[in-house]
């Protein structure tokens, strides 16, 4: 298997249920990745650890996914200069609200580039991370360009 570069983090072994659109995505673009759970919560030092080490491993773009006080994106983002998907999960009784307010509420210097909630969402940062690395990589742009023509 080939080194991942995209790395899909989840805040729990629940959330692993709303990720199926992301790995559909990387999958159709060949684009390798490995699925982590952590918490920033309940695993901070994991958390750190896997955030200082990203770019030392290959992983090119982090995706990171969360509910409820979902912190999990805005500490990754601190602690690397990779880029950050946030995407906010609906699990709690506000259906999500409450993790997307965690993700867009970063402080200046700590960008998370966040996604619609949910499924769309999870899609959406898969295809953010598909152009990311399509900058430098022509055969992936061209299939990024055929994607983009089959959705009209």
């Amino acid at each position: 298997m080939e080194q991942p570069v995209v790395a899909i983090v989840v805040g729990s072994q629940n959330d692993l249920d709303f990720i199926d659109g992301a790995k559909e995505i990387l999958e159709k673009f060949q684009v390798p990745y490995t699925v982590e759970v952590m918490s920033a919560h309940r695993s901070l030092d994991k958390v750190m650890k896997f955030s200082e080490s990203a770019a030392e491993s290959g992983i090119k773009v982090i995706i990171a996914c969360a509910g409820m006080a979902a912190h999990l994106p805005g500490v990754i983002a601190a602690k690397t200069t990779l880029p950050v998907i946030g995407v906010p999960l609906p699990t709690s009784e506000i259906k999500g609200i409450d993790s997307l307010y965690s993700m867009v509420q970063m402080p200046s210097g700590v960008p998370v580039a966040t996604m619609a909630i949910g499924k769309a969402g999870i899609k959406n940062a898969a295809i953010l991370a598909v152009e990311i690395l399509s900058l430098n990589d022509s055969k992936l742009h061209e299939k990024l360009k055929e994607f983009k023509n089959s959705l009209k």
